[in-house]
C-alpha cells in the first residue's frame, strides 16, 4: 500500500498545487494555458514516441485491448446517455455529452503518468495501444451523435454536410501531435534505427518534464472549470467513469479477452482515469452541456484519487 501511494499521491499532489498556484493567482491562466500546449504539442508526444521507439512489445494483437475497452465504453455511454435523458429529463445534446464525459478518460494528461511511474515502459506499451485510437474512436462517434442530435431537434442554423464534418475531423486528427507521435514512433522502429548520443539526451530530457508538467497544467484548467450549477448529473456521470467503467473493463479484459495480468491492470487504471478535458472542448464546440462537462470533469479527478489508489493496491504494482 506504501507503494500505491507514493505514486498515486505525488501525482495528484501536483494536480491539486496546479489548482492552488492558480487559484491563488500566483500564475496566470495564459502559463497555464501555455504549459498545457507545451505538455501537448511536445512533451507528451516525445515520450509517446521514445516509448514506442524503443520499447519492448510482445507478440500481441492489440485487437482484445480494442475490444475490452470500447465494449465497455460503449455501455457505459448507452448508460449515462439514457440516465441523462431519462432519469434528468435533458435533451438530446446533454445525452451526447453525457456519454462522451463518462466513457472519455483522460489516458494521455493522468494515465500516462501514472501508468509509466508505476509499470515503466512495459505498462506503458497497452495504454499507447489505446491511445492511439482513443481520441479518433471518441471524437468520431460524440462528432457524428451531435450532429444527429442537432437534426433530431432541429435546432437550426447551417447544418454541414457529412462529407465536410469529414474532412474537418480527418484534419484535426491528423494534425494532432499525439497522432503523430504515435505515426513518427512506429515509423522510427520500422527504420532499425536506435537512439544514441545528443538525440537521446535531448529526448530524454523532455520526456521527463512530460508527468510533472502535465499534471501541473491539468490542475491549472481545473480551476478555469470548476464546479457549477446542477450537480445531480454529473455525480452520477462520475461514478459511471471512475467505479463502474473500471469494472466492466477488468472484467472483459480479464475473462472475455484473456489480456496478461500487466496490461488488464493498465487498461483498468485507464479507465478509471477521470473525464478527459475534450469532454469540455466538445462540450463548447458544440455550445451545449458546458456545465455537465466541467463539473465531471472536476468531481472525477478528485474522485479519481481514491478509485486510482483502490485498483492499484487490488490489482498490484509490478
Amino acid at each position: 500500500m506504501t507503494d500505491v501511494a507514493l505514486i498515486v499521491l505525488p501525482a495528484f499532489a501536483l494536480i491539486g498545487l496546479g489548482y492552488a498556484i492558480a487559484w491563488l493567482n500566483i500564475l496566470k491562466s495564459e502559463t497555464g494555458e501555455a504549459l498545457g500546449d507545451f505538455v501537448f504539442t511536445i512533451a507528451m508526444p516525445v515520450l509517446i514516441f521514445r516509448t514506442l521507439a524503443t520499447a519492448d512489445f510482445p507478440d500481441i494483437s492489440p485487437w482484445p485491448v480494442w475490444i475490452s475497452y470500447f465494449s465497455a465504453v460503449a455501455i457505459i455511454w448507452v448508460i449515462a446517455d439514457l440516465l441523462i435523458r431519462k432519469g434528468f429529463k435533458r435533451n438530446v445534446h446533454a445525452g451526447v455529452v453525457a456519454g462522451f464525459a463518462a466513457g472519455y478518460s483522460n489516458l494521455v494528461l493522468v494515465g500516462v503518468p501514472i501508468t509509466y511511474t508505476a509499470f515503466g515502459e512495459a505498462g506503458t506499451v497497452p495504454l499507447l495501444i489505446l491511445i492511439s485510437v482513443h481520441l479518433p474512436i471518441m471524437m468520431v462517434v460524440g462528432t457524428i451523435l451531435i450532429e444527429r442530435a442537432n437534426r433530431l431537434e432541429d435546432t437550426g442554423g447551417e447544418k454541414p454536410s457529412p462529407a465536410k464534418l469529414a474532412r474537418t475531423l480527418a484534419r484535426n486528427l491528423i494534425v494532432n501531435p499525439l497522432i503523430l507521435a504515435i505515426l513518427v514512433g512506429i515509423g522510427f522502429r520500422f527504420t532499425g534505427l536506435t537512439l544514441g548520443g545528443l538525440p537521446k539526451a535531448l529526448v530524454n530530457q523532455l520526456t521527463a518534464t512530460a508527468t510533472p508538467c502535465a499534471l501541473f497544467a491539468l490542475g491549472m484548467a481545473l480551476k478555469r472549470y470548476g464546479i457549477g450549477g446542477n450537480v445531480g448529473p454529473a455525480l452520477a456521470l462520475s461514478v459511471l467513469k471512475v467505479l463502474v467503467l473500471p469494472i466492466i473493463v477488468f472484467v472483459f479484459a480479464r475473462y472475455l479477452t484473456n489480456l496478461p495480468p500487466l496490461w488488464v491492470t493498465v487498461v483498468t487504471i485507464g479507465a478509471a482515469c477521470p473525464a478527459g478535458v475534450n469532454t469540455y472542448l466538445m462540450a463548447n464546440r458544440f455550445r451545449t452541456g458546458l456545465a455537465l462537462a466541467s463539473n465531471t470533469i472536476t468531481i472525477t479527478t478528485a474522485a479519481s484519487v481514491v478509485t486510482v489508489t483502490m485498483l492499484l493496491a487490488i490489482l498490484g504494482v509490478n
